[in-house]
């Protein structure tokens, strides 16, 4: 299937909640972050397109912009050779839809991206850190994010009663 008819494809479902397409470099297409479910469902189940592979999830912080962040979707389909990103844009205060349901690999990088972003996702079966404690201040990939902090050195100081050297 060609990027064109993949567009069509998608176009023909979901013409109300896409709101751009790309198709310089990679397929990208831009959704409405309420059909993200919807989309994801039917990119993988549909035939001809089945986005069977969940490469990655990862946000995108634009601080200066409303909605502040891009989640954005890497995807490929393993027997059609095919890949397609799809963006959803959220703003600081809101969630998205989990598709955990969809790619059960969506559970690792949607934590991912609630620990590294603060990204809330709804229905997540387990949406707590992964690479951070449980009791760390912030999210570090966010840009507003203080570039030189001693938040680290002062958590493993109180965790662990030891001076960390600077």
């Amino acid at each position: 299937m060609s990027k064109q008819e993949i567009i069509e494809t998608i176009k023909a479902k979901f013409a109300g909640v896409i709101e751009e397409v790309d198709d310089t470099l990679d397929l990208t297409v831009r959704i409405k972050k309420d059909g993200i479910l919807d989309v994801c469902r039917f990119i993988h189940d549909a035939e001809g397109l089945d986005f069977d592979y969940l490469t990655d999830i990862c946000g995108v912080d634009y601080p200066e912009r409303q909605p502040r962040f891009d989640v954005v979707y890497h995807l490929y389909s393993i027997d059609k050779k095919h890949r397609i990103r799809i963006k959803a844009a959220i703003g600081e205060n809101e969630s998205i839809s989990s598709v955990e349901s969809v790619w059960k690999a969506a559970n690792w990088f949607e934590r991912e991206a609630y620990d590294m972003l603060g990204i809330m996702f709804d229905n997540h079966s387990d949406l707590r850190r992964i690479l951070l404690p449980e009791d760390w201040k912030g999210h570090p990939l966010r840009k507003d994010y203080p570039l030189v902090t001693n938040v680290g050195e002062k958590w493993l100081e109180e965790k662990l009663r030891t001076h960390v050297p600077v």
